[in-house]
């Protein structure tokens, strides 16, 4: 599984840079999505956060830079109150190295976003805990014609801490579509790997209707036992549909279908198996062309098995409610749902609700700040199950930044955890986990050639 993953997303990027040395075939601009300042029904639609399942945007308004190669290193030092976790956690420093590489090509057909970047940290006192990380993410839009489009995202992730990388912010993503799992537990110091993967395509069947369908997969799986200890590992499948309508030039109106396939499952402890099927209606707002408001709302049905204990299936009421907005100087995100499903790390069917928030503001020319924060309450609702105890995660980070000269920056940053699930043996004993960090990022750039 661990192999394939990462070999499925190494595929992914030669694929992108391929795709990226190839000229254009037609004359279709892939950039014309933002169009909330054209009027008529000629104005290609938007994909509504609800169905889009892309993260908020974090840059600002015209912020982003396109068409170019990116390369660079961040060095950094970092102090975590909690670095061995169980019932005596050890505080420690730690010293971290990470080059990177990152791709982002235009053309008239498709846009092609690449990145990655490997992590090396070292410990001074514990060293036992010395890590290597992955940071391999791909973003791939294609379009067949003016309204038949394909987009492939896929995300890779080996680490130990998810704050423990070049930008701590990225780790808290704010999402706006219905989520496929609840936040569940943070391990503080855990080897794991993360992939995901999602592919979408979409037809615009007519000058206000839009057609999508999707399939998804994601796994979360922890290397050592001794560190997880009573966390479980995860896969997932996921298939969707959506029909969206747009309605003058802000509102966006449509329904929506989504079937997950989870499974949960940790040494040789009882597998558990579920299932969600969620019919939502929703709306999307856009208030100005980089100012939207969502709302989706619908029946959800869940079932689940842990032999040899009885089935567990009911109804539920899933809600969904969130915002984004990109300004010259300021980004905003944030996001409220309430859904059924399996969460990750825990064992079993949680009621899940959820908050996240992000806000990123550009002081002035030299320096950045950001706070990323969520919340999210896990209540079990097959409580008959092996070890299906919930709890509560928070998590936040905040950092500065400020630049010293076209290439190189400084960055200061506080995160921060606090975890309250008593059957958990990795953080019952440290539910508080603390980290203060400073990095040196230097980064150039090479245009590519159109």
């Amino acid at each position: 599984m661990t192999q394939w993953s990462f070999l499925r997303t190494a595929l992914l990027l030669c694929a992108g840079l391929v795709l990226a040395c190839l000229p254009a075939l037609c004359q279709v601009d892939t950039t014309a999505t933002d169009t909330g300042g054209a009027s008529g029904d000629d104005v290609q639609m938007r994909v509504p956060p609800p169905v889009s399942g892309q993260a908020y945007p974090t840059e600002y308004a015209g912020g982003t830079e396109q068409n170019y190669w990116r390369g660079g290193f961040t060095v950094s030092s970092g102090y975590s109150s909690n670095v061995t976790g169980g019932t005596n956690p050890v505080g420690d420093m730690s010293y971290s190295f990470w080059p990177s590489i990152a791709l982002d090509r235009v053309t008239t057909q498709s846009h092609i976003v690449l990145s990655y970047s490997p992590g090396f940290t070292v410990y001074q006192k514990t060293s036992g805990y010395n890590q290597a990380n992955q940071n391999l993410t791909a973003n791939l839009q294609y379009r067949f014609s003016e309204t038949l489009s394909i987009s492939v995202r896929e995300g890779f992730q080996q680490t130990s801490n998810i704050f423990d990388q070049p930008n701590p912010l990225s780790a808290l993503p704010v999402f706006g579509s219905v989520p496929t799992s609840g936040i569940g537990v943070i391990a503080p110091f855990a080897d794991q790997i993360n992939n995901a993967t999602a592919v979408q395509v979409t037809d615009q069947v007519g000058a206000t209707s839009m057609l999508g369908v999707g399939g998804s997969f994601a796994n979360q799986n922890y290397l050592n036992s001794e560190q997880a200890s009573g966390l479980y590992n995860s896969r997932s499948e996921g298939a969707s549909a959506f029909y969206s309508r747009r309605l003058g030039e802000k509102y966006y109106i449509g329904a929506n279908y989504q079937f997950q396939n989870v499974l949960s499952y940790e040494g040789n402890a009882s597998d558990t198996h579920i299932q969600t099927q969620t019919v939502s209606a929703f709306l999307s707002v856009y208030l100005r062309p980089r100012l939207s408001v969502s709302v989706s709302v619908g029946p959800q049905h869940y079932s689940a098995t842990q032999p040899p204990f009885p089935a567990a299936s009911s109804w539920s009421p899933l809600l969904t409610v969130s915002a984004g907005w990109q300004g010259e100087r300021t980004a905003v995100a944030g996001s409220f749902s309430r859904i059924v499903s399996g969460a990750g790390g825990l064992n079993g069917v949680f009621q899940s609700t959820s908050v996240g928030a992000s806000f990123n503001w550009k002081v002035s020319r030299n320096w950045n700040t950001g706070v990323a924060a969520s919340y999210s309450n896990n209540t079990s609702v097959s409580p008959l199950f092996l070890s299906s105890s919930g709890g509560r995660t928070v998590l936040g980070t905040v950092s500065a930044q400020r630049a010293l000269g076209e290439h190189a920056t400084v960055q200061f940053g506080y995160s921060w955890t606090n975890q309250n699930y008593d059957q958990i043996a990795a953080i019952a004993s440290a539910p508080n986990t603390n980290r203060f960090s400073v990095s040196l990022n230097y980064q150039f750039m090479k245009p590519l050639q159109k």
